[in-house]
């Protein structure tokens, strides 16, 4: 397969302002500080319903491979976000591509919300957390502690997932969805 150079523009274009949106972090109130909402899964989204899931996944992958040199998780979260963000991209575009319909486009952003909060539950509790611990010897009753002073209901892992990495994951897919169901259909001509 021939990826043909206009296609590979876009997506480093698409892949650069994802980079530059990942440096933008804003804090979101009752998650710990950790969780932080930043707007980089819009290109990458864009990029998918315009160009198809395998361009979401590469802007996905290049803003992460571009971040992990800003890295402070020894390149645990930029793993997790391509993890995360894959889980977004990827469903979210196979369903746009079957009807390029608004009605399609809300539905194709729910189900990506939903699949990216199940991988995002998933990651962390087998994968993710348990990294963290082994590599950068933070103990979980460290990261239950930083949770717990966002919400009290946090008590161990399992409460972690379920009252901070879910609530946090669907917070940051509703927002991605909106800004991208404002912007998309005014950005596709230039994609197209």
């Amino acid at each position: 397969m021939q990826i043909s150079m206009i296609y590979t523009t876009r997506v480093a274009i698409l892949a650069s302002a994802a980079t530059i949106l990942m440096l933008l972090e804003v804090p979101v109130i009752f998650m710990p500080p950790f969780l932080k909402l930043d707007f980089s899964d819009i290109p990458a989204i864009i990029g998918a319903f315009a160009l198809g899931p395998l361009a979401g996944c590469l802007i996905v992958l290049l803003k992460n491979m571009l971040h992990v040199s800003y890295t402070q998780t020894a390149g645990i979260g930029e793993m997790a976000n391509f993890l995360v963000g894959t889980g977004f991209v990827v469903p979210a575009a196979c369903i746009y591509s079957g009807s390029k319909s608004r009605k399609r486009a809300l539905l194709a952003l729910i189900a990506g919300t939903l699949s990216m909060t199940l991988v995002a539950a998933a990651v962390n509790y087998w994968i993710l957390i348990p990294l963290y611990q082994t590599a950068l010897k933070l103990p979980l009753e460290a990261i239950i502690t930083m949770g717990r002073a966002a919400n009290p209901q946090i008590v161990d892992l399992k409460t972690f997932i379920v009252f901070a990495i879910i609530p946090f994951n669907l917070l940051k897919g509703s927002v991605v969805s909106v800004i991208t169901l404002l912007v998309y259909k005014k950005m596709s001509p230039i994609l197209h």
